[in-house]
C-alpha cells in the first residue's frame, strides 16, 4: 500500500510454523533523498521502543539502519528499508531489510572489512552494522543490485 507522502506500508504478516520467526508489524520506507534517510532513522526507533528496547539497544538498531540505508542512497541510487517486529521461541526482535537495484558488491567478504571502501568514506559502515546486530545476511550481484537483512533480539524474554 502507497501512502500520499510516497513511503509504503506493507500489511502485518504471520506465519503458523511454531517456532519459526513471524513478522508482527511491518513497514517499508523509500530510501531516496536525505530527509528519508532522517525519516528511516525515526522510524527505526519508534519501532524499537515498541518492541521493548531499551536505550542501548535502540541506538545499536538506529545506527545499524543509518548505515545500512546511507549506503543503499549512496552506493545503489536508492532502494528501500523494511522495518520489522518478529517474534522467535517467545523473544522479541527487530529485524531490517535493506534492499537496492544498484551495482550490487562484488566482493561481500571484502567490503565487510573495516576500511574497505568504493566511495569517499571510512569503510566502517556495513561492519559496523554487522557487529551492532545478531543476525546478519548480504546477498548481492554486480549488476543485480544488494539485498541486507539484519536482526536485533531483545535480550528480555517477551
Amino acid at each position: 500500500m502507497t501512502r500520499a507522502d510516497g513511503h509504503t506500508a506493507a500489511a502485518p504478516r504471520t506465519t503458523g510454523v511454531p517456532g519459526q520467526t513471524r513478522p508482527q508489524d511491518s513497514t517499508t520506507h523509500t530510501v531516496c533523498t536525505e530527509e528519508d534517510l532522517l525519516h528511516v532513522r525515526h522510524a527505526v526507533r519508534a519501532a524499537t521502543v515498541l518492541a521493548g528496547f531499551g536505550i542501548v539497544d535502540q541506538t545499536r538498531v538506529v545506527t545499524a539502519a543509518s548505515e545500512l540505508a546511507r549506503n543503499a542512497y549512496v552506493h545503489g541510487g536508492g532502494g528501500t528499508l523494511t522495518i520489522e517486529i518478529v517474534r522467535r521461541l517467545g523473544t522479541t526482535g527487530i529485524r531490517l531489510t535493506v534492499e537496492d537495484e544498484g551495482p550490487g558488491i562484488s566482493d561481500v567478504d571484502a567490503a565487510l572489512t573495516d576500511g574497505f571502501t568504493t566511495g569517499a568514506g571510512l569503510g566502517h559502515g556495513l561492519g559496523g552494522a554487522r557487529r551492532l546486530m545478531d543476525d546478519f545476511a548480504v546477498r548481492s550481484e554486480p549488476g543485480r543490485g544488494t539485498v541486507v537483512t539484519a536482526t536485533r533480539w531483545h535480550t528480555r524474554r517477551a
